[in-house]
């Protein structure tokens, strides 16, 4: 399953490639809680459906909540996908970027488990790789003390 899912989370982002959009025009507005050189390496792509796996294996786990839930954005690897809606919320593209840096700590396998993990054991507000993200983006939202975010996340993880 973990090899299924991978294959597709890179099949998803070659499809999508012409369309990436570098994240280093948010080094103004995310300076001091993301590097340049980590917001060069991270991209989005606007879509007007959310790609996700909907595979007979991930249901079957009890993941079928999570694959039909309706989101805004959603983070493979190094890159990230939103809704037109919030193409322009810098605080989703904050929000995201976490989850880039989560999963460059912690690598695609070990990602992508812990986060099925989470959600299967907690539910998706309560996995605490989202309640991360979700506590970062708060932090930049209400402006409060900068923080480099990769670091954090990799200290913290």
């Amino acid at each position: 399953m973990l090899e299924q899912i991978e294959n597709w989370i890179d099949a998803t982002n070659l499809k999508y490639s012409s369309q990436k959009v570098s994240c280093d025009k948010f080094s103004n507005e995310f300076y001091g809680f993301y590097p340049a050189e980590f917001l060069k390496n991270a991209y989005y792509v606007v879509v007007d459906q959310i790609p996700k796996p909907d595979f007979a294996g991930l249901r079957e786990m009890g993941l079928g909540d999570f694959v039909d839930m309706d989101v805004a954005g959603i983070t493979y690897k190094n890159t990230y996908y939103l809704l037109p809606e919030v193409a322009k919320d810098l605080g989703v593209h904050f929000h995201e970027l976490v989850h880039v840096a989560q999963w460059l700590k912690l690598g695609p396998d070990v990602f992508i488990l812990r986060y099925i993990s989470e959600i299967q054991r907690v539910g998706y507000n309560d996995a605490p790789l989202e309640k991360m993200a979700y506590a970062l983006d708060e932090q930049f939202v209400s402006k409060g003390d900068k923080i480099d975010v990769p670091k954090y996340v990799s200290q913290t993880l």
